[in-house]
């Protein structure tokens, strides 16, 4: 943690439940942007990243050394993400103080705001400013992770040959990606992945609301499969290819899923809910969809009916030059580089 990052330097590793993703970027010459300096992402099986054993660690292993391999990336500086369902993250209202005192009553208080003891977590915090609705306050982010997880997935990703220098929840990390520049309101980001979604509530650039779900693709998946009688690789292909259009398929595939979608739409709106409640003079302007969310069909649709607020598609890739021959590869995988890309872009 000593040393500074710059972009450049190292390079970023998420490790997702269907796929490995690595990214390295360096600030342009004008400083206005960065510069993609290599990229890959290799499918994975998931059995792999659920297994403890030393033959799938080896797996593991294994792709993480192709997939950076074949990304071109020679460093062996790394920033790594940690899944969100592993993290806990909150916000707090502290009163207004001196920043030392601030931060002295933060870490002699930080086991009040957290769910385990201080002894076996890892945590960190930022100082966000004065509160948007008590000016005699400071909003503080919080976030923690278990000892026990922190050591292992370190030294794991140490023993194949490389360096940590940091590590950061990717429901933090995708926002520094997905955030439009210059964004003054509030808005609600979805990360759709495959077992899980991050969501968070933001205004201007900072998170105020960080969550994750056990909703994922895999849910929409095994509801189908259960529904349609259809094997899993069919369901996933309808999925992707007709979505929750009404008209397609004579509808089977949104009603197979129907119940699934709106348990969804339900955590949304809690999320949201949980914003207002908490600042009730802001309004949640619109919504932000990464990972599988934009590419399925009629996904956007639905959500904007249920909620009431547009939906518009994240670019993990905004602000970022990417090289011609790396565009062709990057297209259909885009939208799942959200949390490496704002890895990525640590400074």
């Amino acid at each position: 943690m000593a040393k500074v990052l710059s972009g450049g330097d190292f390079f970023a590793l998420d490790i997702g439940t269907n796929a490995l993703r690595v990214a390295q970027l360096k600030p342009s010459i004008s400083g206005q942007s960065w510069d993609l300096v290599g990229s890959g992402h290799v499918p994975m099986d998931d059995r792999i990243i659920k297994t403890d054993t030393v033959e799938g660690k080896k797996k593991l292993g294994d792709l993480i050394l192709t997939v950076v391999g074949q990304s071109g990336i020679k460093t062996k500086d790394i920033v790594i993400g940690f899944p969100s369902s592993k993290t806990f993250t909150t916000v707090i209202d502290l009163p207004e103080m001196p920043e030392n005192e601030l931060r002295n009553t933060i870490k002699y208080q930080i086991d009040q705001y957290i769910p385990m003891s201080v002894s076996e977590t890892k945590f960190d915090y930022a100082i966000l400013g004065k509160s948007i609705k008590d000016p005699q306050e400071v909003e503080v982010l919080i976030s923690s992770v278990a000892n026990s997880y922190t050591e292992d997935k370190i030294d794991f990703i140490e023993s194949l040959g490389f360096n940590v220098l940091s590590a950061e929840p990717e429901g933090i990390a995708m926002l520094r990606s997905i955030l439009p520049a210059g964004i003054q309101d509030a808005r609600l980001v979805i990360d759709f992945g495959e077992q899980n979604t991050d969501i968070a509530v933001t205004y201007g650039d900072t998170p105020r609301l960080i969550r994750n779900i056990p909703i994922g693709i895999r849910t929409f998946i095994k509801a189908s499969v259960q529904n349609l009688n259809v094997q899993e690789d069919q369901a996933r292909q309808f999925i992707l290819k007709f979505g929750f259009a009404k008209d397609k398929l004579d509808g089977h595939v949104f009603q197979a899923v129907l119940s699934n979608l709106d348990n969804f739409v339900a955590e949304l709106k809690k999320s949201i809910q949980f914003f207002q409640n908490r600042y009730p003079n802001i309004k949640v302007n619109g919504i932000i969809l990464s990972g599988y969310a934009p590419v399925i069909p009629m996904f956007a649709q639905y959500i904007t009916e249920k909620t009431s607020i547009t939906c518009s598609v994240a670019n993990p890739f905004q602000n970022v030059n990417v090289p011609v021959d790396a565009q062709a590869k990057l297209a259909a995988v885009a939208s799942e580089f959200a949390a490496v890309i704002g890895l990525a872009k640590r400074i």
